[in-house]
This record gives structure tokens, sequence and C-alpha cells, in this order.
């Protein structure tokens, strides 16, 4: 009799455990399904939705890409009251990359993480955009970290500190006027690069973005690309190396050289492209900045970016000036 009742209870145990082993499998199951249902809605939102397709923006047609995450807590959403008008009128051209992209109120640039400098910035100028207004100041600006950028790869003021570098904008300060706010953004660190002080950065890098400025007095658009380059150089043993310094406790990288492609829409519609490269050394100031003109591609060669990719080359007039033939 207590045989079978032990066996009984046995027997018992194990049905338990089997109804117990095909009821979690069977709620796992049916888990998984709906999650799956869920996936499959979300992935579905865009089936019955006309998405307007914007000009040189990103997938669907928004500037979620191209848009910069702030902390709720700073004052500097740049984000949320981002127009997505204003940033296809820059992008109009299209994106050279889009890795890490960053689209402040009057540019947008592309942010590299690991040098800590970004890989390309652009801005679109006009004559009227650059009219003087006496309530900018520049003074007002200070340098500052980017927020939008996570702190492993974000510059800080301190990498500058007693480096021997400027912090040169990118996005040149005297190219965005037309609210305080814009202007204060070119001076977040995301925007600027070490460069050579005396000789570069305030004088011939200077030189530079003034002429780019002038440009506006003749043409109804300017579209400006501005980025570094890390070039090699032949050294002792024959051998080509790349080699840059590094600054401060974030190694923020030098560039060796940097350029700008600029595309102008003439009032006929016709369009022209200059590309320069400057070193990032002392230039002597009587130095004509059409020594630092050079091929388009060669620079997208060494950038690694194709620039200004909506315009087919066979549509441009002009190239370093001279007529496309």
């Amino acid at each position: 009799m207590k045989g079978s009742m032990k066996y009984i209870l046995n027997l018992s145990c194990l049905a338990n455990v089997g109804f117990g082993y095909w009821y979690y499998n069977t709620y796992l199951e049916q888990k998984q399904q709906c999650n799956r249902e869920k996936d499959d809605n979300k992935t579905s939102i865009f089936r019955d939705r006309n998405i307007r397709n914007m000009p040189g923006l990103p997938l669907f047609g928004t500037v979620s890409a191209a848009t910069a995450f702030v902390p709720a807590e700073t004052e500097t959403d740049m984000g949320s009251k981002l127009s997505t008008t204003r940033v296809s009128e820059i992008m109009k051209y299209g994106f050279p990359g889009l890795d890490n992209v960053r689209s402040f109120d009057d540019f947008v640039l592309s942010y590299d993480r690991r040098n800590r400098v970004a890989h390309w910035v652009f801005e679109h100028l006009t004559k009227d955009r650059l009219k003087h207004n006496s309530e900018i100041s520049r003074s007002k600006c200070e340098f500052k970290p980017d927020p939008s950028i996570h702190p492993y790869f974000r510059a800080e003021n301190s990498d500058y500190k007693r480096s021997g570098y400027d912090r040169g904008h990118l996005a040149a300060a005297g190219n965005h006027k037309v609210e305080q706010r814009h202007i204060e953004q070119t001076f977040f660190l995301s925007n600027m690069a070490p460069q050579v002080g005396v000789g570069f950065n305030r004088d011939s890098w200077n030189s530079l973005e003034k002429y780019i400025r002038n440009l506006t007095n003749v043409h109804k658009n300017v579209y400006v690309c501005t980025g570094p380059l890390y070039l090699p150089k032949r050294e002792a043993d024959g051998k080509k190396y790349v080699r840059y310094e590094v600054i401060g406790a974030n190694h923020v990288a030098v560039p060796t050289h940097f350029y700008k492609i600029v595309v102008v829409e003439t009032h006929d519609s016709t369009l022209e492209m200059e590309a320069f490269v400057m070193p990032n050394t002392p230039i002597a100031d009587n130095t004509p900045l059409t020594n630092f003109q050079v091929p388009p591609e060669s620079v997208e060669r060494a950038a690694g970016l194709l620039f200004f990719d909506k315009i087919s080359r066979d549509k441009l007039i002009k190239i370093n000036g001279k007529k496309i033939c």
C-alpha cells in the first residue's frame, strides 16, 4: 500500500512539472508573438503616410539624424527649435557624410568623435544674412564644450589652455549675424579646431573667410564647406607618414591642413566652385589666396568625402575661376 501511494505521488509530481513546463513555454510564445506584432506595427507606421521628400535631408525627410541632442537642464536647446527649412537650405546640394551630424540654427556639422574635431561644417551665406546688426556682439560669446557630444568624445577649454594653439572657428563667427543665438553657437568647441594663431588663424585664414563673405556681394547664394585634413609627409627614410599632434587630456587632434570648398550660385542661376587647402602653419601676409587653390577632387580624396554630390561637375561653369570647357 505504501509503495502504491509513493508511486502515485511521484507520478503526480511529474505531471505537475510537465504541466508547469508546458504552461511556461506557452506564455513565452504568446509574449514573443505580442512583441513581434508591436514591432510590426512600429515598422509599418510609415506605410500609410505620405512623407514629403525634403531636399538634402536624411531618410524620411526629417532632421532627426541631424539634430543635436542637448540635455534639458541646459539653456541651449538648439535641436528643439531647429527649422527644417533652414537645414534644407544649407544642405541643398547634399551631405558629404552622415557621421555624427549636428544641426545648429544656422550651420550643420559632422563631428569626429575620435579626433574631437569636426569632419566638416556646412554654411549657407547671402548678402542679407550678413548685414551689419548692431544687436549682435561677439564680445558676449564664450567658448564652451558642446553639451550634445558625449563627455568621452568632447573637447574642453582646458585642452587648449597653454597648448600654443587658437580655438579656430570652422563655421566663422562673422558669417552668423542674424541672431545673437546664431553667433553664440559658433563658439561651441565642436565647431573649433586647434589652429596656429599668428600667421594663420588671425591672418591668412581670416583673409580667406573675408574673401568668401565678399562673394555674397556678387552672387545670390554662397555655400561653403570647411574642415580639417591630416595629410602625409615624406620623411628622412623616404617613406610617407601621417603625423599630427594631439593636445590636452582629451587628445584633441591638431590638423596638418584645413580646406574650404565653395559653391556660388550666380544671379542667372549658374554654379561655380572654388577649393582651397591651407597648411596649419604661419603664412606670409603677401601670399595670394590663389596659391592655395587646388582641384576639388584632391580634397575629396584626402578627406574621404564627396562634396556637393548633388551637383554634376559638368553643370559647373567655372572651377577655381577657370571656365569649364
